[in-house]
């Protein structure tokens, strides 16, 4: 069976959960479009993330990556359009590092432009009631660095899947306590991510274009 892959981070920045591993976890074994949905947990640590996602590609071979991540101001899902090569981490990563200004690739290109169909899948998420909009910015931390690095894999050594990215806010549980912090249920989030991964699915098997509208 065609896979897709999704993952997500470990806790950091003095959480005690990451969402986005608390939701992707809850997609595994899922069978969307005769597609399964395979997953895996990767490290908030400079290079390790990339070193561990393409480890998870070699495995099981995906037609299509999709990496999410936490993103603690946000208002609703966010997918993500662009990858820039520059780590500047505010807070140092879970090994320490905290590169300012230095490229992700030594020698890449300024930004790609992820390949997944980022306003079809937010026009699915919205369809199913879920909040989500394109983001013109992963920012300059580890989310960036993997949907840059990603990127910069499938460019070069795997041309042939789809990636991108996708941000999702706090879960409750995280944002309690702290004064103005918006957060989503973890249920919600999944729900999102089914109707992303439908969205990219269908793009692949070219059903519909990238705006959402059908082909057939």
């Amino acid at each position: 069976m065609k896979k897709v892959l999704l993952t997500g981070f470990q806790p950091f920045g003095g959480e005690m959960v990451n969402p986005a591993w608390v939701a992707v976890q809850k997609m595994t074994g899922k069978v969307i479009l005769d597609h399964e949905i395979v997953t895996g947990e990767i490290p908030v640590v400079r290079y390790a993330a990339l070193i561990a996602t393409e480890r998870l590609i070699e495995h099981y071979q995906p037609e299509i990556v999709i990496n999410v991540g936490q993103a603690g101001g946000a208002l609703v899902m966010r997918v993500e359009r662009i990858g820039v090569n520059c780590d500047d981490y505010s807070i140092p990563d879970n090994a320490g590092n905290q590169p300012m200004g230095e490229a992700v690739v030594p020698d890449g290109p300024a930004a790609y432009f992820v390949t997944l169909p980022i306003k079809a899948m937010v026009k699915a998420m919205n369809s199913a009631d879920i909040p989500a909009e394109v983001s013109n910015s992963a920012g300059t931390y580890l989310c960036n660095h993997v949907c840059y690095g990603v990127s910069h894999l499938t460019a070069t050594k795997y041309p042939e899947i789809l990636s991108g990215f996708i941000h999702i806010p706090f879960l409750p549980e995280q944002a309690a306590g702290k004064r103005g912090r918006p957060s989503m249920a973890s249920a919600t989030v999944v729900s999102g991510l089914e109707a992303a991964v439908t969205a990219a699915i269908r793009y692949r098997k070219g059903d519909i274009n990238a705006e959402g509208g059908a082909l057939h």
